[in-house]
């Protein structure tokens, strides 16, 4: 604080010898000399002014200081815009169990890209395979270039990023993951999951065959549903249980599911959801130490509204009793995620990072798409850009702008190639000498 400068008062006057007196009833005081009054009246002025200045300097500075108090808060909820909110290097090794229309192709979409843009390694299915081995479980040998040849191979080659489709099994997968990989997945509510599933899957899963509808299949399951069928009814119950290696079938008893619930808790350090993607993207973007951009992203494999069927609230309650270990897994990471976000976020860094994310990829819209919106697969021209078409579903996919220059263009096709011809350029530049990816349903 700053110290005012204090005028000295005046010493005590006293009379001198022959001055005049008056006297007045009940006191004797001495007549004072006129310049002796005005020398004291300026300096009761002067003393009035400087405390006048000390009150006008402390409210200044009181003002200053709730200005800086205000502008701090106001920067700090745009902070992650001007400095990354964690320190250290961007994670680089990364396993992302991509489970089954939960919004995984678009987490898909982002760590590809990522591994492009950073000449990182990914786990690539191999030969002419587009998943890793499922929907039997994982063993390292479905990964393109991780076995060695010879007579005496050596460990298995590791990668940085594993990301396709695969059914998980530790063991394996450590096998071609370093020491120190982030694992990460993503849920979605079981009822719209399923509903996604029997759309997507109606010709591939025998359980939804000869079903004419959700609600139909729903009434009576094990009319349609048969385990002995094999492993291509995985899509049909549970397929997120299964897709964490884990038997989609089993009776859904407390003391079995807390097990497996607190298995997936200690090898996954991050489990998203999809019904809140965005506030997803920026509890990951915190642990990964990411660049905004590098989680903005353009839902990819979405279906038209026009393929998304709605259940009666009665065929939603027969779907949570029929997914009954889905139902179980969801609400158990769905309580994780929120109890992570209020940890390390808050509500209000929340909802100021979410809006920097949708108006990020909104400018991003702007600029690479022709119109701002999806269309149906089956009108976009460029195979490249042309999603796979699968059962009753009308997959979306983009049209890019004309126009764009050159680096721009490479930005803007990185965001909205679909997953399958993704992966197969990502094979062509990392296994050079090999043939390249055939894509049947781009032949005909």
């Amino acid at each position: 604080m700053v110290t005012p400068h204090l005028v000295p008062l005046p010493r005590p006057w006293q009379p001198r010898t022959g001055a005049a007196w008056v006297v007045r009833p009940g006191a004797l005081r001495p007549r004072l000399p006129v310049a002796l009054l005005a020398s004291q009246a300026s300096m009761l002025s002067l003393l009035g002014s400087s405390q006048r200045s000390l009150r006008t300097i402390l409210l200044l500075m009181l003002a200053v200081l709730l200005l800086v108090g205000l502008l701090h808060v106001h920067v700090k909820l745009f902070q992650p815009q001007l400095r990354a909110e964690v320190q250290g290097p961007p994670v680089t090794n990364i396993m992302f169990l991509k489970t089954h229309k939960t919004a995984s192709s678009t987490v898909l979409n982002i760590l590809y890209r990522f591994a492009e843009m950073h000449n990182l390694s990914v786990a690539l299915p191999s030969g002419p395979n587009i998943h890793l081995g499922y929907p039997w479980l994982f063993v390292a040998r479905y990964v393109e270039g991780a076995l060695q040849a010879g007579p005496h191979p050596g460990p298995p080659r590791q990668f940085n990023i594993m990301c396709n489709h695969l059914r998980f099994n530790l063991p394996e997968v450590q096998k071609v993951m370093p020491k120190g990989t982030f694992y990460f997945s993503i849920l979605r509510h079981p009822v719209t999951q399923l509903e996604s599933s029997f759309t997507y899957y109606k010709d591939f899963a025998p359980a939804f065959r000869a079903a004419s509808s959700l609600d139909a299949f729903l009434q009576a399951p094990h009319r349609f549903y048969n385990a002995s069928a094999g492993l291509r009814n995985a899509y049909a119950r549970n397929s997120m249980w299964f897709d964490l290696g884990f038997d989609g079938d089993a009776p859904a008893e407390d003391a079995y599911v807390r097990a497996r619930l607190a298995e997936v808790e200690r090898r996954f350090q991050l489990v998203l959801i999809a019904e809140h993607f965005d506030e997803s993207m920026v509890l990951l973007r915190r642990r990964l130490r990411w660049r905004l951009d590098d989680v903005v992203a353009f839902r990819l494999n979405a279906r038209s509204p026009r393929s998304v069927a709605r259940l009666s609230p009665l065929g939603r309650e027969r779907a949570l009793s029929w997914s009954a270990l889905d139902w179980r897994l969801y609400l158990h990471f769905n309580r994780t995620f929120w109890a992570r976000v209020r940890a390390e976020l808050g509500p209000r860094r929340l909802r100021a990072e979410v809006e920097q994310l949708r108006a990020r990829r909104q400018k991003l819209q702007t600029l690479c798409l022709q119109d701002r919106l999806p269309r149906s697969g089956a009108s976009i021209a460029d195979p490249q850009l042309r999603p796979y078409q699968s059962g009753d579903a009308d997959i979306l996919g983009y049209v890019l702008r004309p126009g764009l220059d050159k680096a721009t263009l490479q930005l803007c096709q990185r965001m909205v190639t679909p997953e399958v011809q993704y992966m197969a350029r990502l094979y062509s530049l990392q296994f050079p000498q090999k043939p390249p990816k055939r894509i049947p349903f781009l032949e005909h």
